[in-house]
């Protein structure tokens, strides 16, 4: 028999691999990093482990991807929900006079440890200062491709796009080829940062052989704005400076037509769909149905905590489902086979990370989660699929492994001390009441960011 570091055993395994194959009482055998066999109970026969994962019934599949966030503004988290002009008012100023190294690791940490509870073992972020979210990200011990910001304005972490630039090269330079964390250059939007500077970044991506990672057509002002400056649209803007390509991956995509989903395909970009933290703005929903009768990469993203205030991809799935399934007027749209399948493979396109990640397959790395069956919402379960997206919720999360590593098991985090994280995030906290009530009083807002 051949010895192994794990075996999980006892689930259904729900491989999420191009034929769908789903085994009622199925092992995953993990040596390293890797997956090395899935299959039947039969499977595990020729291993020896030197651990056993007893799933006692529950479901076994790939991480979930959490395609986009800004996992540091867990600190910021529910504020000014509700508010109208919240980004001038709230978030730009508490972002110029907060947001430092501590507190960027602090809201990463704090939300890495929500991720990696609620089964996502891969997430893509924006935000500053992301040689410590990465910290933060591999003291959890998640999987993720992080962007460091270049905006055209002055940000916390580098006072130009020049500087930014730079400090993205050091960053490049610091977590390459770490097994854990892709670096990443991560544009604002097209219409935050100037054509000269999204084609600088489109050459750092190139030289470097990083991803790109930006907000694309998420409100009607940045298309208008786009529009009447070049007279095309914001997907057409990229494309025509050079930054639609294989290393792109594009949030939110609300306000394409079918010649911007047409040329999206063409360039092979991956689209982050944020169900959630869009319609709770109010800001519309992305076609995905049309994306993905067209061949597009698209996979989930909760947007950061101050957006859709969770970060779990569970709490989203249900959404995405019920959503399009209204907008479409057609209770067949979007099957829940179909959401599961954007919450993990479809993530992994997304990222273009599909041969590495997002199904359970032999070769592929190891991240896997266990969903507990046990919770009343959970039984009786007659299609697997339909169980995840509308009964599971992230406390149904029993075990989370990443790159072969159990990081969650039993529920519990075993990577940091989670008492000790949160009361760090809870002084913060502190600091950021302070602000926000002067904000209230005086009536403070920055200026418009894309103006």
């Amino acid at each position: 028999m051949e010895s192994v570091d794990l075996i999980i055993r006892n689930g259904t395994v729900v491989t999420m691999n191009a034929d769908r194959e789903v085994f009622p009482s199925g092992s995953v055998v993990v040596g390293g990093s890797r997956i090395l066999a899935v299959g039947d109970a039969s499977t595990e026969a020729a291993y020896r482990a030197e651990r056993v994962l007893d799933a006692r019934g529950g479901l076994v599949l790939p991480g979930f991807v959490n395609a986009h966030t800004h996992v540091s503004m867990a600190a910021f988290r529910g504020l000014a929900d509700d508010v109208e002009d919240r980004l001038r008012r709230f978030i730009f100023p508490l972002e110029k006079e907060l947001v430092d190294r501590e507190l960027v690791h602090a809201g990463a940490l704090h939300g890495s440890i929500e991720m990696a509870r609620s089964g996502v073992t891969t997430l893509a972020d924006m935000y500053y200062f992301e040689d410590e979210v990465a910290r933060a990200v591999k003291q959890v011990g998640l999987r993720a491709v992080l962007g460091e910001t270049v905006i055209d304005f002055p940000a916390p972490d580098a006072a130009s796009p020049a500087a930014a630039l730079e400090y993205a090269e050091t960053f490049i330079r610091t977590f390459e080829g770490d097994p854990l964390i892709t670096p990443a250059l991560a544009p604002h939007a097209p219409h935050t940062l100037e054509a000269d500077w999204l084609r600088a970044v489109e050459c750092t991506s190139a030289r470097r052989g990083v991803p790109v990672l930006i907000h694309l057509a998420e409100t009607k002002e940045e298309v208008e704005r786009i529009r009447a400056r070049t007279g095309l649209s914001p997907v057409a803007y990229l494309d025509q400076v050079g930054l639609l390509d294989e290393r792109l991956s594009a949030a939110h995509c609300i306000f394409v037509d079918p010649e911007d989903i047409a040329l999206l395909r063409s360039r092979d970009v991956g689209v982050a769909h944020n169900m959630v933290a869009n319609i709770k703005s109010a800001k519309g929903v992305a076609p995905v149905p049309r994306m993905l009768e067209e061949g597009l990469r698209v996979g989930l993203g909760t947007d950061g905590p101050m957006s859709g205030n969770t970060l779990d991809i569970i709490g989203q799935m249900g959404y995405v489902a019920k959503v399009h399934k209204l907008i479409l007027g057609d209770a067949t749209a979007l099957p829940a086979s179909e959401v599961v399948a954007l919450a993990t493979i479809g993530g992994a396109r997304a990222l273009h990370m599909e041969d590495r990640i997002g199904s359970l397959e032999a070769g592929k790395l190891a991240d896997i989660v266990v969903i507990g069956v046990d919770s009343p919402a959970m039984a009786p379960i007659y299609d697997v699929y339909s169980a995840l997206v509308y009964a599971a919720s992230a406390r149904d999360v029993r075990a989370a492994i990443v790159h072969g590593r159990v990081i969650v098991d039993e529920g519990r985090l075993l990577t940091v001390d989670e008492a000790e994280v949160r009361n760090g995030i809870e002084a913060l906290a502190q600091r950021v009441r302070s602000l926000v009530g002067r904000l209230e009083t005086t009536g403070e807002a920055a200026p418009d960011a894309t103006d």
